[in-house]
């Protein structure tokens, strides 16, 4: 080391020095040799000063040009005979046949002959840069007067381009032209490939010579783009990579399973990204990311996605975290997640259609009526069972549905991290199977499985339980494309449930409204929340009645009580709460009641009449119950003695007009199925129902029938069941098939065809709202807005919707825009 170097000051040199004593040549000799001493590290007893003196003086005297060239010329000779030579001793046989594809020799091998020579170069240029810095402290004031006159590259950086050109851009030998340099990022790259392949190799030592190449540039512009490392070492890295990857993407998908070919991507991408930390550089990080990205992901997600272990088998199997990984791995290369979410809807579709078809086939399926009791045989049996197991396919629907959806919330938490994107396409995919046109029954028998649980389902719970099964209810509700059709129906059973006392709480009732009114609007519950009024007013009407006879002083003992409920027409769903009635039934005049229940009907008809003149009164005594005390004869006990059997009997409005026919009947008389019709005017479908409930069903024989059988016909004989006997002293006679049930292919029918008709109206009115605020439109932006506006209640086909503009026109509350260049419409007041 030279002394003092550091800590001298340069000083000007003694006065009375001048031109005609230098001497160049002498002059260099002694520079060339302390500049020899220095690259042979022996330049401890060197002066400083001296040395910058004598270079001080040849640029003073104007032969700065002659001290440059000869400082590099020196610098040239020394990296060819003495560094270049050194490399050249390092470059062994096997390493040279490596790098020319042609070695055999073992990975250890490879990795000592590799450092050996990265060890050598990194020596080499670790020395070239200490020299070049003590040469350019001695050369200072040619680097600061003559390179600056002159615009010459200073002596430190000429120094570090000759490194590039004689040493790394020279020849390997004399009979092998290629370049060192190349040899250099062929070793690098060799090496990481072995700590690829598993192997342990020296990270710092690369490290070292990856910073030679971010030091030299490719040319003498200087530019970033042109460092060795940019133009020379990366782009043969990120190709060398490239190729790498997409043969490992091949053999994986070939050998392994999705989740291992997810797992193993993950840790490639880590390993590169600590490589290019540790042993390159952090510029490089995004570059080989995303060529690992590009090789082991994007040109592979869909092979990955559709693999037999792939996006199906980790759903089906509940292999959350890999379908996690496979997700994190789409949303690196692709923000849509396009495969993953394909690949998600299409087995959210294919299981629901699998839901579809197994509802279909269940309701579907053949019945088999047990024929044990002769009540069991016949047709009737048949139709009842197969609307029964049709009811349970479509309860089971709901409830598979809801695991559907509860399966993949919990896919779309764990796996997909609550992904906005995701969630969108799982709701796209619920509301595509569910709104099927191969599926039309979806809003039936959402309202079934609400009906189910209002009625039976809830007893029992705890309110969170309760409020579960509702919001579970509701959010079936949103995929439902049709909520109009679905008020229809549950209107419908809602009645049913008021009205027959089989709502388990009338709270929860309203609670279940309150849900729809925040989902769905304020219009959507409208019609339901007037339901409940009338139930209310009917409560205080039944009261008022009880208060009114007792003023009248009546004191009969056998009074009939009677409760009333009064129903608005425009509300209820008046035209189903009896069922679609047979085609011979309608013309039938209205049933006739006992004399003892009339006289009761009339005086709350004058009541209600004083109470609400011109208000008309239409009794459905198929939506009415009563309770009746029946005795039957005495018989012998246990013990011999004789004694009365007493039930209190709740049977429908229809089966108390039947038992009254056999009050005062001879017990040894009975009446046939048309003299009971002849006597009641009972419609058929409904009278049937309910003889089978009184003289059929096992538990509630009030009556005898003969012949015995499920089917009744017009020829069967009916008396009173004498013998009957009871378990309990409070009974209940259900009315066959009169709760809520699957609607048959027939009802089913009317209700669409009611539905259209009603979809009719709100089409009409959505397109005068439109026209009245707007005035003038054309056809497609009013058929647009129309669309808009009834989304929330259903999809309406376009050809109903240009029919509804037809009507309305030739009603003239439109009228076409005459020389309008498109269809347009003028809205008239």
């Amino acid at each position: 080391m030279i002394a003092g170097r550091g800590r001298q000051r340069i000083r000007p040199p003694r006065r009375g020095l001048h031109g005609d004593e230098v001497d160049f040549e002498e002059t260099w000799a002694q520079i060339e040799l302390a500049f020899r001493e220095i690259h042979t590290k022996n330049a401890s007893k060197l002066s400083y000063e001296e040395l910058y003196r004598h270079a001080y003086r040849i640029v003073l005297k104007k032969k700065g040009e002659q001290l440059y060239n000869k400082v590099h010329e020196f610098e040239r000779d020394w990296l060819r005979t003495e560094v270049r030579a050194h490399i050249q001793q390092l470059l062994s046989p096997n390493l040279l046949a490596e790098a020319q594809g042609a070695g055999s020799t073992s990975p250890n091998e490879r990795r000592v002959a590799g450092e050996k020579f990265l060890n050598g170069l990194k020596q080499a240029w670790g020395d070239h840069q200490v020299c070049m810095s003590m040469l350019a402290d001695v050369l200072m004031y040619m680097d600061r007067v003559y390179c600056a006159d002159h615009r010459r590259m200073s002596i430190y950086n000429a120094a570090m381009v000759q490194f590039r050109d004689e040493i790394l851009n020279s020849e390997i030998s004399a009979t092998d032209a290629r370049a060192v340099l190349g040899l250099l990022n062929h070793v690098v790259l060799d090496q990481i490939q072995m700590e690829r392949d598993g192997d342990v190799i020296d990270k710092q030592l690369i490290k070292s010579c990856v910073w030679v190449l971010e030091g030299l540039h490719a040319d003498d512009t200087g530019a970033e783009e042109q460092r060795l490392y940019n133009a020379s070492f990366e782009k043969e890295f990120l190709d060398t990579s490239r190729v790498f990857y997409r043969k490992e993407s091949d053999l994986l998908l070939r050998d392994s399973n999705a989740g291992a070919y997810c797992k193993h991507t993950r840790r490639r991408i880590y390993e590169e990204e600590e490589r290019c930390k540790q042993t390159l550089l952090d510029v490089t990080g995004p570059k080989i990311q995303k060529v690992v990205e590009d090789e082991l992901i994007k040109n592979r997600i869909r092979e990955l996605v559709e693999m037999e272990s792939g996006v199906r088998f980790m759903i089906d199997n509940n292999r959350l975290e890999e379908l996690h990984l496979i997700y994190d791995l789409d949303k690196r290369v692709d923000e849509k997640k396009t495969e993953t979410t394909r690949a998600i809807q299409k087995r959210i579709v294919d299981m629901g259609i699998d839901i579809n078809n197994d509802a279909i086939a269940a309701s579907q399926a053949p019945v088999s009526v047990a024929a044990t009791d002769p009540a069991d045989k016949g047709k009737g049996a048949t139709q009842e069972k197969s609307l029964n197991q049709q009811t349970v396919a479509a309860i089971k629907w709901v409830e598979d549905v809801l695991l559907l959806k509860d399966k993949f919330d919990k896919i779309w938490v764990e796996a997909f991290g609550s992904d906005p994107l995701l969630q969108q396409a799982i709701t796209n995919s619920l509301k595509e199977f569910i709104n099927s046109s191969s599926f039309p029954r979806s809003s039936e028998y959402i309202s079934l499985f609400i009906d189910e649980n209002m009625k039976k389902g809830i007893k029992g719970k705890t309110e969170m339980e309760i409020d579960t099964v509702l919001e579970k209810a509701i959010i079936l509700l949103r995929y439902v494309q049709d909520k109009d059709l679905f008020e229809r129906y549950y209107k419908k059973h809602l009645c049913r449930r008021l009205l027959m006392n089989k709502s388990i709480s009338n709270e929860v009732e309203k609670q279940m409204i309150s849900k729809m009114k925040i989902e769905l609007g304020n219009n959507f519950t409208l019609k339901l929340e007037a339901m409940f009024k009338d139930m209310t007013i009917s409560e205080e009407l039944t009261a008022g009645f009880k208060k009114h006879v007792e003023g009248l002083g009546d004191r009969e003992p056998k009074r009939i009580e009677l409760a009333i409920n009064v129903l608005t027409s425009m509300t209820w769903p008046l035209e189903t709460m009896g069922g679609v009635v047979a085609e011979e039934d309608q013309s039938r005049p209205r049933c006739n009641f006992p004399a003892v229940v009339d006289k009761v009907k009339r005086g709350f008809e004058k009541y209600y009449s004083q109470k609400h003149s011109g208000r008309q009164l239409t009794w459905l005594p198929n939506m009415g119950s009563a309770d009746i005390k029946a005795v039957f004869p005495k018989v012998v006990q246990k013990d011999g003695s004789f004694k009365e059997r007493r039930h209190d009997l709740n049977v429908s409005t229809y089966g108390m007009i039947i038992l009254l026919l056999f009050n005062d009947l001879p017990a040894d008389q009975h009446l046939t199925f048309e003299e009971i019709q002849a006597q009641t005017n009972i419609p058929r479908s409904d009278l049937i129902r309910n003889l089978q409930s009184l003289a059929v069903a096992p538990k509630t024989r009030i009556l005898v029938k003969e012949p015995m059988s499920k089917d009744v016909k017009p020829t069967d004989r009916f008396s009173f069941n004498e013998g009957f006997n009871g378990k309990f002293v409070k009974i209940k006679v259900g009315v066959v098939s009169n709760g809520n049930k699957v609607e048959s292919d027939r009802e089913r029918r009317e209700t669409e065809k009611k539905n259209d008709d009603s979809r009719q109206f709100c089409i009409e009115a959505a397109v005068v709202r439109i026209m009245k605020q707007r005035k003038e439109l054309s056809h497609q932006q009013l058929v647009s807005e129309t669309l808009g506006q009834l989304a929330g209640q259903f999809k309406p086909e376009v050809n109903m919707i240009k029919k509804r503009i037809e009507s309305l026109i030739e009603r003239e509350y439109l009228e076409r825009i005459d020389g309008a260049k498109i269809d347009s419409y003028r809205y008239l007041a």
